[in-house]
């Protein structure tokens, strides 16, 4: 029985610049279908909710107030984009989508939430003529589900049209978290810019003052909730990019739960402050304390996961000689990878820092793409990304290799080892083989790749093209 391959056979020719057909009926595409064009859409989009939030916000507060809250606000967003960088050094995603996802969550998502919770908390005092029960129910119900589905806009945005990018569990969660860290953002301005308007009419100050209240509960006892919140919407989208193409009905539930989950502990974190005058504390220490370090482990284990994946997958491609037997090892260990680095930098300056950086970046995604690939789960494009990222390697490999053997020669166990009876290079005064160059960097000579790629795991997806003929990248050059 023919099994016919979703893939096709060779990578197909590339798309016309302006996104016309290959046959040729449509010569140009519409002025709205250019990417300068969606892209200056979505930046006035942003730019133009900034300076609306901006001026709501400073209406509120007041300028005095909003300067504040200002200084205050920023203190906790350097740790917590850290700590989400941090989650992402393995496959690193591109700063455009980090930069879209803060902005979306401080612009964006705040203007819609402001204007949302305003009105439905007018309507609603309006309609019952009780504006406590009003403010209450906006609070507790209306809040987080305007705010958990503004943010959630931004995951779905960057799921949508930067799928390469949004691959797993770890970019959900790096996603969400940057978007809710912006949305914070702008929300402790308003509060603690309010609190400081308070602070000023009563004439309080110092420790018992509100805004010095208001600060130690948002920004130092629970600088993470926000994030913890939509963490969970970024956790279904991210577990929903591992599902295959087939797999719809997943795709679509998985991050709904995810949203739902996320409105439901930002309803209950909301609530607490009617539940008694302890029941913040108690929510806050047997609830949202115990969520945050579970979630915490969930995404280093995935983060750990990972580096094994790149460990498994990408000696099938140093055993055909795209890579050195030495780098799955380096690629797979976060110290050796920073070590490669340094030692780049170190002899070759910050530029080829960089592009080790880059290397092990496509490196990483070309393991994924194949466990991907063997799972059954790779896209239809799954041969031209594979050529590719191998080509990224190849264009990088001179500076990348000597770095990376090197940090696996630095981390790899010792084994000992019995002197052999003849002379070697570089032991005992021998010098250095022929055809490298002398220092603490040789640039080393590594064997042309074959014109094929690894052969395929026996479990693989029939339409991974894991055989027959695959040229060298264009240009490349046979070392003698």
């Amino acid at each position: 029985m023919a099994i016919s391959s979703p893939y096709p056979p060779h990578p197909p020719h590339p798309p016309h610049p302006d996104g016309a057909p290959e046959g040729g009926a449509l010569r140009h595409a519409h002025w709205w279908q250019h990417k300068w064009v969606r892209y200056g859409a979505l930046i006035t989009l942003l730019a133009l909710s900034g300076l609306v939030i901006l001026a709501l916000v400073r209406e509120q507060t007041g300028t005095e107030g909003f300067l504040v809250g200002l200084g205050l606000a920023v203190l906790p967003v350097p740790l917590l984009v850290a700590a989400f960088r941090w989650l992402d050094r393995v496959e690193p995603g591109p700063w455009r989508n980090l930069v879209f996802a803060f902005a979306w969550g401080a612009c964006a998502a705040a203007l819609m939430a402001i204007v949302a919770n305003s009105f439905a908390t007018r309507w609603i005092a309006t309609e019952t003529a009780d504006p406590s029960s009003a403010d209450t129910l906006g609070a507790t119900v209306i809040a987080p589900i305007v705010e958990e589905s503004a943010k959630a806009a931004a995951i779905l945005l960057v799921f949508l049209f930067r799928r390469r990018d949004f691959t797993g569990l770890v970019d959900g969660v790096v996603i969400a978290g940057i978007t809710a860290t912006g949305f914070a953002f702008t929300e402790n301005i308003l509060y603690l810019g309010n609190a400081f308007g308070t602070d000023q009419l009563s004439g309080d100050g110092g420790i018992a003052s509100v805004t010095a209240a208001t600060f130690f509960v948002r920004v130092i006892m629970s600088p993470f909730a926000h994030p913890l919140f939509t963490v969970l919407t970024g956790i279904g989208f991210g577990i929903a990019a591992l599902a295959g193409d087939r797999q719809r009905v997943r795709r679509v539930l998985l991050p709904l739960s995810g949203l739902l989950l996320a409105m439901a502990m930002h309803a209950l974190w909301n609530a607490s402050a009617t539940f008694g005058e302890w029941g913040f504390f108690a929510v806050y220490g047997a609830f949202m304390v115990p969520a945050f370090a579970v979630l915490t482990w969930l995404v280093v284990w995935t983060r750990q996961r990972e580096l094994g994946t790149v460990r498994e997958e990408l000696p099938a491609y140093a055993a055909a000689g795209w890579l050195t037997p030495g780098e799955p090892y380096a690629l797979g260990s976060m110290r050796a990878r920073r070590l490669a680095r340094d030692h780049a930098r170190r002899y070759l300056g910050k530029p080829a820092a960089r592009e080790v950086a880059r290397y092990e970046a496509y490196a990483t995604s070309l393991a994924f793409l194949r466990h991907r690939g063997r799972l059954g789960r790779a896209g239809a494009d799954f041969v031209v990304r594979e050529r590719e990222l191998l080509n990224e390697l190849w264009r990088r490999k001179d500076i990348a290799r000597p770095a990376l053997d090197h940090a696996a020669r630095m981390t790899a166990p010792p084994v000992p080892l019995a002197m052999p009876p003849w002379p070697m290079y570089g032991v005992h005064g021998h010098g250095h083989p022929p055809g490298t160059a002398p220092g603490p960097y040789p640039q080393a000579r590594y064997p042309q790749p074959p014109p094929q790629l690894p052969h395929p795991h026996p479990h693989f997806h029939p339409g991974y093209s894991g055989y027959g003929p695959y040229p060298p990248p264009h240009g490349a050059q046979r070392n003698q």
